[in-house]
């Protein structure tokens, strides 16, 4: 069957974990040259192969790694980032928590909390967020697509508390801000006396499908103290990329 072949050749790029020749393939999967050729354009046409243009070699292209990705239940790519989280638990002392884009919306789906019993803290909750207020929404979006971003930016613009921006031109503003420094803040826009700041984790080519986050009261939560956490975020989301790599392939291949 045709697509049984297709699979074949998926199967024996993947297996061989780096580009394959046409020849490669070939006798990988003992399908006629001229077929095999043939199928392996297809793929890469639809960019579930890539090709290099240098080599003419083939590797698993960016489309398939992206449906793996989306494959992955939310239990799968938690268990990941877990180890990541809990170091930066301990370490910034406040709850941190790992979202994901899905569906168009972004939803909290893991949390570490800090091991200090004597410290408080404030447990950020799981399931979705705003797009236009969250920290962990606003890294996300900052580097979504400009149709998506304009989608936000003309749905219905919710008010949560005096601070929450509702003005399409502040939060556009904001977006850009976001990828300047690396970091998205949410200072009082969700809930009053509590704040978060959260960084984008972007998969090579793939773009940015979750972002990780630490929340806490207002009062510990000063400018400095946010920027602090958010360029010590930045270097959680480099080993949750690096961990979500390990447990798939390589994304940056």
């Amino acid at each position: 069957m045709h697509l049984d072949r297709l699979i074949s050749i998926l199967e024996a790029i993947a297996v061989a974990g780096r580009p394959l020749s046409p020849t490669e393939v070939t006798l990988a999967t003992g399908l006629p040259r001229p077929t095999c050729y043939r199928l392996l354009q297809s793929l890469a046409y639809h960019r579930l192969l890539e090709e290099n243009a240098d080599s003419s070699r083939y590797l698993i292209g960016d489309r398939l790694k992206r449906l793996i990705l989306l494959g992955n239940s939310d239990n799968d790519v938690s268990k990941s980032a877990a180890p990541a989280l809990r170091e930066a638990a301990i370490e910034f002392g406040e709850a941190v928590f790992f979202s994901r884009f899905k569906n168009k919306s972004v939803e909290i789906i893991s949390v570490e909390i800090p091991t200090d019993a004597a410290r408080s803290f404030i447990h950020p909750g799981l399931g979705k967020r705003p797009l236009h207020a969250c920290s962990c929404s606003k890294a996300i979006a900052a580097f979504a697509d400009d149709s998506f971003q304009q989608e936000i930016l003309s749905g219905p613009l919710q008010a949560f508390t005096g601070k929450t921006k509702t003005q399409a031109k502040l939060i556009e503003k904001e977006f850009a801000e976001i990828r300047e420094r690396g970091f998205a803040e949410c200072v009082e826009e969700v809930d009053v006396g509590v704040s978060s700041v959260a960084v984008p984790i972007r998969l090579g080519d793939l773009g940015v499908p979750f972002s990780v986050g630490a929340t806490g009261p207002i009062r510990r939560f000063t400018e400095s103290h946010r920027e602090k956490i958010g360029h010590g975020l930045i270097d959680v989301a480099n080993q949750i990329v690096a961990s979500l790599q390990l447990a798939k392939w390589n994304t940056s291949a």
